[in-house]
């Protein structure tokens, strides 16, 4: 709301000062309607045909202070668009910065984690399909498939999951999920944030449990539960993520599309047919 305002206050200067000048020329020198526009034109832009000039010392008293509030105005507006455009690729940088963090994430954990949690998944098959995205997917592919997923009910069977296999997997990736917790443009990523601190509660449910075997079955679906919060934010960032890549980073996306935690046994390797 507040840039908003602000640039419609900017935009608005230049209007009001021709406003000004057309209005101001056409009382004081009698001018018509163009010819004062045309005078307020070429005043303020310093262009000074001499073909019109003030006849009046009103006129030109006028003319001076309409140079002076002309030319502060157009360089305020140009100051203000520099900035912005200075901003905009700002962000595009953060946000690229950003995606390569997020990348790195699902490269070192997030793939290999989200493949794991489909595993325990036992309705995953009615979905998988909706999941095998395509090099000439666009961006309405992907909208649809957010739309799916936000009606998609995430469950983890408890009978499924395998607590020792998990625990060791997120201990070996600890160090690397405490770095991204500590990164400051990580965490201002509101969603990706809110998946970090799931895949780090339950990296810490697992850690604080001497022992893994024997839990009684409400503990272990109390753990099913965070595993479940954690799947489905992964699924809807590594959506996010895989856009990205199409987007911005074809080389990169084919490798994703090879690597899909939702095809039951991914690989690198290119075949033929």
């Amino acid at each position: 709301m507040y840039d908003f305002k602000r640039w419609r206050f900017i935009l608005l200067l230049p209007v009001a000062v021709l406003v000004i000048g057309t209005g101001g020329f056409m009382i004081i020198e009698n001018l018509s309607f163009l010819d004062a526009f045309y005078f307020t034109i070429v005043t303020i832009t310093t262009v000074g045909y001499g073909d019109i000039h003030p006849t009046t010392d009103a006129g030109k008293i006028f003319g001076i202070f309409l140079i002076v509030i002309g030319i502060s105005t157009f360089l305020t507006v140009l100051t203000n668009v520099a900035e912005w455009l200075i901003q905009q690729q700002q962000r595009r940088l953060h946000r690229h910065r950003l995606n390569m963090l997020i990348g790195v994430f699902f490269t070192e954990v997030g793939n290999q984690l989200l493949h794991t949690f489909t595993r325990f998944d036992p309705n995953v098959g009615s979905v998988r399909q909706d999941f095998l995205a395509t090099a000439q997917w666009t961006g309405a592919e992907f909208l649809q498939l957010r739309k799916r997923l936000s009606k998609y009910e995430h469950t983890i069977d408890p009978a499924l999951v395998d607590l020792e296999g998990m625990n060791s997997y997120l201990k070996e990736k600890v160090d690397l999920l405490m770095r991204q917790l500590e990164n400051a443009d990580l965490i201002e990523n509101q969603t990706f944030a809110e998946l970090l601190w799931a895949v780090v509660h339950l990296r810490d449910e697992l850690a604080a449990r001497p022992s893994l075997t024997n839990l009684p079955e409400s503990d272990i679906a109390h753990i099913a539960n965070d595993v479940k919060r954690a799947y489905a934010l992964l699924t809807i960032q590594w959506t996010d993520y895989l856009q990205y890549l199409k987007d911005r980073y074809p080389f990169l996306f084919s490798l994703a599309l090879r690597m899909n935690p939702f095809v039951e046994n991914p690989s690198a390797i290119i075949r033929q047919g």
